[in-house]
């Protein structure tokens, strides 16, 4: 029985067409989705919507972070500003209580000032029939415990001020002026200078 050649032939020719065509089936699907990957023509009819919320949603996404972004810059603004407002609360806290003790002391010093003065006029008598040496030693220590009261004065204003304008010490530190600072030295000054008075008298 001789071969049917024809339908032999046929067959082959129909597979050979079947790979041709499965070939550039899959050739156009790879066409398609290396378009859909690089931005090219969408995939299906609905590609045009899918790309139209996915852009929404983008945008709400990037809205909302840029939204959270301002609210933890706001955040953070108000943190620093409320850390500045207690540092300086701190500031003029520290400068009140300086303050408070220097001018406890500066009237520590005026005080003993003025008591030394009144005490040495109980000693002015008995010096005036001395030598004029112990009369011009104790009226200069007369007038070495004046200074000292008129330094402690200038040391007390300058101090109050420093407080009354409080942004002109807020480094912490107090400095009640070198009249301040010379105040307790007059008051031994003077004192010294009495009592050599006395002993010479």
């Amino acid at each position: 029985m001789a071969l049917p050649w024809l339908d032999v032939l046929d067959a082959a020719i129909g597979m050979a067409n079947m790979a041709l065509a499965r070939r550039s089936k899959a050739r156009t699907a790879a066409e398609a989705a290396h378009q859909a990957i690089a931005g090219g023509a969408p995939l299906s009819a609905t590609g045009p919507i899918e790309t139209h919320l996915a852009g929404v949603v983008v945008a709400a996404l990037r809205e909302v972070f840029e939204r959270d972004s301002r609210r933890l810059d706001l955040e953070r603004e108000q943190a620093e500003a409320e850390r500045h407002r207690a540092e300086r609360l701190l500031r003029l806290e520290l400068l009140r209580q300086a303050g408070e003790r220097e001018i406890g002391r500066l009237r520590l010093i005026a005080a003993v000032a003025v008591v030394s003065w009144l005490a040495t006029l109980l000693v002015a008598a008995r010096l005036i029939g001395a030598g004029i040496a112990a009369r011009v030693i104790f009226g200069s220590g007369w007038a070495v415990l004046v200074a000292a009261l008129a330094c402690a004065l200038v040391g007390l204003s300058r101090v109050a001020r420093s407080l009354t304008q409080p942004d002109l010490g807020l480094d912490g530190r107090l400095e009640p002026g070198s009249a301040g600072a010379w105040a307790a030295g007059f008051v031994i000054a003077g004192l010294a200078l009495i009592g050599a008075a006395v002993i010479l008298a």
